[in-house]
C-alpha cells in the first residue's frame, strides 16, 4: 500500500495523559497496573487493572458538553484534542475520516440505562444514557468536536479493534478518498467486564508464588490484567512535517481453530498475516528490526504468538517488546500498541518490556528488557483476538 504518515498522538493511559508522559512511562519499565478502588472485587480472584487515574476531563471538554459524553467518549475526545496539540495545533481537514477500535464498547452506560429502565420504566429512563450506549458514541464525538465530514466507522474485534480500525482508515487515506484520518481506540474498565473475565479465569491472580501481575511471554504468567485508557493518532497522505512513522503494509488472517471467544492453535494463520504485513509494506522478512507484539500474559495467547514468529523468523527472529505488562489487555482496544511503536520509531528507541523475566523452555524468541536506542527502520506490529481475529501491521521510518 501507499504509505501513511502518523503526524500526531494523543494518549489517555494507565500511568499517563500525553504523549510525553507515556514516553516516560514506557522508558521507565514501570507499570500502570494497581489495586482496583472504583468497585469492590471482594469474592473475586483479581483484584487489579491498569486504570486513568490522573485524568481530568474539564481540562480538555467544556462542563455542559461534558454531561453529554460518557467515560468512553470523554477518553476520546480528550486523545483527539492532545493529538491535534501534538499534530501542531492547525484545526484537522473537515474531510477526514474517523475509525475508533473498541474491544467491548460503553458496557458502563448500558448497565446505567438498563439500571435506569428497569426502576423507573421507558417514559423516565434517561435518552442521553441510551443514546451513549452505542459502540460508535466516543467516534461520533471526536467528528463533531473537530468538524470531520469524512468517514466514520468503529470497529469491534476484541483486542484487536484498534489495528482493524487503523487498517479501513489507511486504505481509504492511501487511495486517496479522504486526505487523512483520525484512527484511535478507546476502552474502559467496569465491574461487569471484570467479574465476567474473572468467573471464567481469565484474569492474572495471585496464587501463592506470584503477586497479581501482567507477565506477556513469561513462564510465570497465570492471566490478563485489565485496562482501559485512549488513544488517537493523526494520519495524513501528505504530512506537514517529519511525522513519527509511516503506516506501510497491513495483514490480516483467522486462526480456525479459535471458537468464538476462545483462543485457538492454528499458528499458522498468524504467520500468514506477519507475512501479508511485510509483503503488503515492500520489504524483506530481514528487513523487520523489531516486534511489538500482541503478548498478553494469557498462556494460550502467548503461546500462539511466539510460536508463530519463530516459525516466521526462523534463525533470525528480531527483538520483541511486550507492551501490555505497562497498560493491560483491552486498554484502547490495542491502539496504545500503535502509540508504542510509533515513539519507538520516531526515537529510535526500543523500550523496555513490562512483567518480563523469562520464557516457557520452547519460547525461542527475544523478549527485550531494557530501553535502547537502536536503528529502526520497519516495526511489525501484532495484534491478536480471541475468536481467531488476526491484524499485524508494519511501520516504517521513510515515506518511500
Amino acid at each position: 500500500m501507499s504509505r501513511v504518515a502518523i503526524t500526531g498522538i494523543g494518549v489517555i493511559a494507565p500511568g499517563a495523559v500525553g504523549i510525553d508522559a507515556f514516553r516516560t512511562l514506557l522508558n521507565s519499565g514501570r507499570t500502570g497496573i494497581g489495586e482496583i478502588d472504583r468497585f469492590d472485587t471482594a469474592g473475586l480472584g483479581a483484584h487489579k487493572a491498569a486504570l486513568v487515574l490522573n485524568f481530568t476531563p474539564k481540562d480538555f471538554i467544556s462542563p455542559m458538553k461534558m454531561r453529554r459524553m460518557n467515560a468512553l467518549s470523554r477518553f476520546g475526545v480528550a486523545a483527539a484534542k492532545l493529538a491535534a496539540e501534538d499534530r501542531g495545533g492547525a484545526a484537522f481537514p473537515a474531510g477526514m475520516g474517523v475509525a475508533i477500535g473498541t474491544s467491548f464498547g460503553p458496557v458502563q452506560t448500558s448497565v446505567d440505562y438498563m439500571k435506569e429502565y428497569v426502576e423507573k420504566g421507558a417514559a423516565l429512563a434517561p435518552p442521553q444514557l441510551f443514546a451513549e450506549s452505542v459502540a460508535n458514541a466516543p467516534g461520533s464525538h471526536i467528528a463533531i468536536e473537530n468538524g470531520l465530514r469524512g468517514f466514520n466507522v468503529t470497529v469491534t474485534q476484541r483486542e484487536s479493534s484498534a489495528l482493524a480500525a487503523a487498517m479501513y482508515a489507511a486504505t481509504q487515506v492511501a487511495k486517496g478518498n479522504v486526505p487523512g484520518a483520525l484512527i484511535g481506540g478507546v476502552e474502559e474498565v467496569n465491574e461487569m467486564i471484570f467479574s465476567v473475565l474473572d468467573r471464567v479465569g481469565a484474569l492474572a491472580h495471585a496464587n501463592g508464588t506470584v503477586d497479581e501481575q501482567s507477565r506477556p511471554f513469561d513462564r510465570r504468567r497465570n492471566g490478563i490484567v485489565l485496562g482501559e485508557g485512549s488513544f488517537v493518532a493523526a494520519i495524513e497522505a501528505e504530512p506537514a512535517r517529519q511525522p513519527y512513522a509511516y503506516i506501510a503494509g497491513f495483514g490480516i488472517a483467522r486462526d480456525t481453530t479459535a471458537t468464538i471467544s476462545d483462543w485457538g492453535t492454528g499458528h499458522e494463520a498468524v504467520v500468514k498475516a506477519m507475512r501479508a504485513a511485510i509483503s503488503d509494506a515492500d520489504i524483506e522478512l530481514s528487513m523487520v528490526d523489531a516486534i511489538y507484539g500482541s503478548g498478553n500474559g494469557g498462556k494460550p495467547a502467548d503461546r500462539l504468538e511466539y510460536r508463530a514468529i519463530s516459525a516466521l523468523f526462523g534463525d533470525r527472529v528480531p527483538p520483541v517488546v511486550a507492551t501490555k505488562g505497562y497498560f493491560g489487555e483491552y486498554a484502547a482496544g490495542g491502539g496504545l500498541q500503535i502509540a508504542s511503536a510509533a515513539l519507538a520509531m520516531y526515537d529510535q528507541n526500543l523500550h523496555a518490556s513490562a512483567g518480563f523475566e523469562s520464557g516457557d523452555d520452547e519460547m525461542q524468541i527475544e523478549i527485550n528488557r531494557q530501553a535502547r536506542g537502536t536503528a529502526l527502520d520497519h516495526i511489525l506490529v501484532n495484534s491478536l483476538s480471541a475468536g481467531g481475529g488476526i491484524v499485524s501491521m508494519v511501520l516504517a521510518r521513510e515515506g518511500e
